[in-house]
């Protein structure tokens, strides 16, 4: 396995030996690993840091005391949490149909203890470049938020009809402006939002809308 760079897994499981085994498993294919004990220590810490930055998964025990596996993805979905942190249910035989269930609301996958090594590894891996491209993406839409929310009112004005895909003479009469002025307008549009042409601005809105 070759580690997401600065990714973390998350363990949560009640059961000492378990954690102990999926943390030695992922270290010694160099991935980072937390374990909690409990759902509420897990959401404890969730709630103490920052948004998620870096790539990271949840190995999640379906049935626990107190919160259960379950009532805790409940929560990470409310939260919307699920896109930027994958969540892979451990279950066992019983579990299986429950576990399903969740795939199809939002869960990862889910591997039946005892489960195979190599084929959890294979499901984290999976997972890990999931949350490394949700939050790519993510970072991608946030910096075309800011370089739009740097751009003047005729900016947007001129960017609507570039986008459209008029000329600078239409745009210079709908504007009620001058072709200059909409020269001048588009270039510094171009500049700030980074791209060089109009379909590659247009392709950048559509891609991060």
């Amino acid at each position: 396995m070759e580690p997401v760079s600065n990714a973390t897994v998350y363990i949560v499981d009640d059961d000492a030996e378990v954690r102990e085994a999926l943390a030695w498993l992922l270290r010694s294919r160099r991935v980072p690993s937390e374990a909690y004990d409990s759902a509420e220590s897990f959401e404890l810490m969730l709630s103490e840091r920052l948004p998620q930055r870096q790539p990271c998964c949840l190995l999640l025990d379906v049935r626990m005391p107190g919160m259960s596996g379950l009532a805790l993805f409940d929560r990470m979905i409310e939260r919307g949490d699920v896109a930027a942190m994958p969540v892979i249910f451990l279950t066992g035989h019983a579990d299986v149909p429950t576990a399903v269930a969740t795939v199809k609301r939002g869960a990862f996958d889910f591997c039946e203890k005892p489960f195979s090594d190599n084929q959890l590894v294979n499901r984290i891996e999976a997972a890990l470049e999931q949350s490394a491209a949700y939050l790519e993406a993510s970072k991608a839409k946030h910096q075309v938020k800011d370089r739009l929310g740097e751009l003047t009112d005729r900016e947007r004005d001129v960017m609507r009809l570039v986008v459209e895909g008029l000329p600078n003479k239409l745009i210079a009469d709908q504007l009620d402006i001058s072709v200059r002025t909409v020269e001048v307008h588009r270039a510094r549009l171009f500049d700030k939002m980074q791209v060089k042409s109009a379909v590659e601005l247009a392709n950048l809105l559509r891609d991060n809308a």
